[in-house]
């Protein structure tokens, strides 16, 4: 019996220093800005954009032009990538799917070299005075949000709060919290998590048309996490699921990128 208690004891101690160590690095385990590098080289007509924000702190982020001229009612498509991405990789692979829209991305706070501490409320908060910052600064037709799994919370939060013609979702999860419960089950994720994106919720609230593209394969959000997007979704233009895609490899499926064209012109055309 002693030596019960003393393995209970022992196992009870080892899961409380794992729970502990969890609730101090949740934000590099959510966040891991120092495992992303500075992305590929942009070409020479890309425009580097700074703004500072109201937490203090200086975002970075770039502008890529349109080749040549855009069709009537094209809108520039603001992106945010998911956790590990940065705004160089992120611009290229929107440049390259919509060659003829402006398109603009930000390192996310903390996200070098952007300063700052990221956190999920920052992102969002973020992510209005991105938007308002490209209004001024660009003077768009029209903007549309893509949002890549993590970045799918911006841009549902800039469409909740803001007048846009359209969103885009890659990937995307209903909430962080039941997505840390899918990957952590044994932790006490309710107590312990101190980041917050709602995205159904904010989603529910919007008005311009949605487009949702999951995979099929993705373990890293499973397809029960995207269903209540789709529910959320008042105005859902677009519901695709690319057959035997991953979450990380979606991207290099042509089904993919037609998904992603076929998007942008129902948002457009609407």
């Amino acid at each position: 019996m002693f030596s019960f208690l003393k393995i209970a004891g022992t196992v009870l101690a080892i899961y409380l220093a794992v729970v502990g160590m969890v609730a101090v690095f949740q934000g590099k385990l959510l966040f891991p800005r120092g495992m992303v590098g500075p992305g590929a080289p942009l070409p020479s007509k890309a425009e580097r954009l700074t703004l500072s924000v109201g937490s203090g702190g200086q975002l970075v982020g770039v502008h890529l032009p349109a080749e040549g001229p855009s069709p009537g009612g094209a809108s520039l498509v603001l992106g945010f990538g998911g956790n590990a991405w940065n705004a160089h990789d992120l611009a290229l692979h929107l440049y390259s799917t919509f060659p003829d829209r402006d398109v603009v991305a930000f390192h996310y706070c903390g996200y070098s070299p952007s300063t700052g501490r990221p956190s999920a409320q920052a992102i969002l908060n973020d992510a209005l005075e991105i938007h308002d910052d490209i209004v001024a600064r660009l003077a768009p037709d029209g903007i549309v949000t893509v949002g890549l799994s993590l970045g799918a919370g911006p841009a549902v939060h800039v469409a909740r709060l803001r007048p846009i013609m359209g969103l885009i979702l890659v990937t995307p999860f209903d909430t962080l919290t039941a997505l840390a419960r899918e990957h952590y089950p044994w932790l006490p994720v309710g107590l312990l998590l101190r980041h917050h994106m709602d995205v159904a919720a904010d989603l529910s609230a919007v008005e311009a048309p949605v487009a949702v593209i999951a995979a099929a394969a993705d373990t890293i959000v499973p397809p029960r996490r995207t269903e209540p997007v789709r529910k959320a979704a008042d105005n859902l233009v677009l519901d695709r699921v690319i057959a035997g895609a991953g979450h990380n490899d979606i991207y290099d499926r042509a089904q993919y990128r037609r998904a992603m064209q076929q998007a942008l012109s129902l948002i457009e055309n609407r």
